[in-house]
C-alpha cells in the first residue's frame, strides 16, 4: 500500500498522472487480488475519492506504513521528475509542497525532511550546490545514500 500512497501524493501534487496511478493500481491488484483495499480502489471511479481513501488510511494508521518502501517509490518517481527538470526553483518549490502533503509521521524522517527546505537552495543562486543537494536527497535509498544525506543535511 506504500506504493499507492506515494502515487496518490504524487498525483495530488501533479507529479505523476492519473494514468500512472491507475497502471500501478492495476498491477498491484493483479498481484494481490484478495486485498480488499485494492479491490475498493479498483472499483472507485472518482480519483479524488480514491486519493482520500488512501490518505485517510495512511494518516490514521489503518495502513502499517513502511517508510523505506514508501520512500523508495517516492524517490524513484522524483528522480524521474528531476531528470526532466529545467527550473531548479520550481522543482524546489514543488518539493516543499510535496513535503507538506506527506503524512505527519514521515515529515521529520530523512530523506523526507530534506524536502521541507528544498526550496531554499535554489535561492542561493548556486546551481552546483543545489543540484548536489537534490541528487544526494534523491539517491538516499541507493548504496551509500543514507550516509551522504546525513552528512549534507546535518540530520542525526
Amino acid at each position: 500500500m506504500e506504493e499507492l500512497l506515494a502515487y496518490a501524493i504524487l498525483l495530488y501534487e501533479d507529479i505523476v498522472t492519473e494514468e500512472e496511478y491507475q497502471e500501478r493500481l492495476h498491477t498491484l491488484f493483479l498481484e494481490h487480488p484478495d486485498d480488499r483495499m485494492l479491490l475498493d480502489l479498483e472499483c472507485e471511479t472518482d480519483i479524488r475519492k480514491a486519493v482520500i481513501y488512501i490518505r485517510t488510511r495512511a494518516d490514521y494508521g489503518y495502513i502499517g506504513l513502511h517508510p523505506e518502501t514508501f520512500g523508495r517509490v517516492l524517490m524513484e518517481k522524483l528522480r524521474e521528475c528531476y531528470s526532466r527538470c529545467t527550473n531548479l526553483r520550481q522543482f524546489g518549490s514543488e518539493m516543499y509542497s510535496l513535503w507538506e502533503s506527506l503524512p505527519g509521521n514521515l515529515q521529520n524522517m530523512e530523506p523526507f525532511w530534506s524536502l521541507c527546505y528544498a526550496d531554499a537552495f535554489p535561492h542561493w543562486n548556486d546551481e552546483a550546490h543545489t543540484r548536489s543537494f537534490f541528487e544526494i536527497m534523491l539517491s538516499y535509498y541507493e548504496e551509500g545514500g543514507v550516509d551522504q544525506c546525513y552528512r549534507t543535511s546535518g540530520s542525526p
